[in-house]
């Protein structure tokens, strides 16, 4: 990004905010904000653009020095009578600077299976994606293969503990006489239940009726709604830096040769 225009449009995509969408911000017509890519922000503009999308006006004319204020903008009163539509009324428009609050880890408590004082780390923006409050959230570890190729052995989970209600095919945790388990889960008529793994060909479905289900004190925790997997799986071929080294020997070879 070398011009003052090329961190607009940058800027203005983080935002996702289109150019036509910008012009009717701030009251112009896109040729003029795509004349702003191109020949650079109008030094008139530069402070109202700059606090608009959060960044500092020397940043936005030059790309040198810090990029964001170091003071935390404060919401404009959203009674103000002068505001114009926001994005959510409308699509178009910000009202305030397009910056919030700084999008921080919050610490998620793992499952009490686990014997642990520990907890995991997942960004607050993960959680308000899906609608998910640290309160609700849950943290667990992957044990077995059951739901391999999807959710590997030793993964880590996050579990929604709001939303309990089944839909058929989703991914849930839940403790069955004491266990943790992670199964697909599937309705069934009176009350019954389906539990399903992944990996169907080593655990088969597993059948429980209404009174099964609270004789063997199966209880469901919530939905599983994000996990970490690694392909532990890896290809028995050379590491790549073998490979080169390889590579590189075999063309000191052929120049020796010649």
């Amino acid at each position: 990004m070398n011009t003052s225009g090329d961190r607009l449009r940058a800027l203005l995509r983080e935002v996702h905010l289109s150019a036509s969408d910008f012009a009717k911000n701030r009251g112009v017509t896109p040729q003029h904000v795509n004349n702003w890519f191109k020949r650079g922000v109008p030094m008139g503009r530069l402070e109202e653009f700059a606090e608009l999308l959060c960044v500092t006006s020397r940043w936005l004319r030059t790309g040198e020095g810090p990029k964001h204020p170091l003071i935390t903008f404060q919401p404009a009163n959203p009674d103000t009578h002068n505001a114009h539509p926001t994005r959510e009324d409308n699509g178009n428009y910000l009202v305030t600077p397009a910056c919030g609050p700084e999008k921080i880890d919050v610490e998620i408590p793992l499952h009490s299976s686990f014997n642990s004082q520990e907890s995991i780390r997942l960004s607050l923006q993960t959680l308000e994606t899906l609608n998910v409050t640290p309160e609700r959230a849950l943290g667990a570890y992957m044990i077995g293969n059951s739901m391999i190729d999807i959710i590997q052995d030793g993964s880590t989970l996050a579990i929604d503990r709001g939303r309990t209600q089944i839909i058929d095919g989703e991914i849930y945790a839940l403790e069955h006489d004491g266990m943790l388990r992670i199964k697909y889960l599937y309705n069934r008529p009176g009350g019954g239940l389906r539990l399903r793994s992944h990996n169907s060909a080593e655990h088969p479905d597993e059948l429980l009726s209404y009174d099964q289900r609270h004789e063997q004190n199966l209880q469901i925790l919530g939905w599983v709604f994000w996990w970490s997997t690694l392909n532990n799986r890896r290809p028995p071929v050379p590491l790549d830096d073998e490979h080169l080294f390889r590579d590189k020997g075999s063309k000191s070879d052929l120049k020796l040769g010649n």
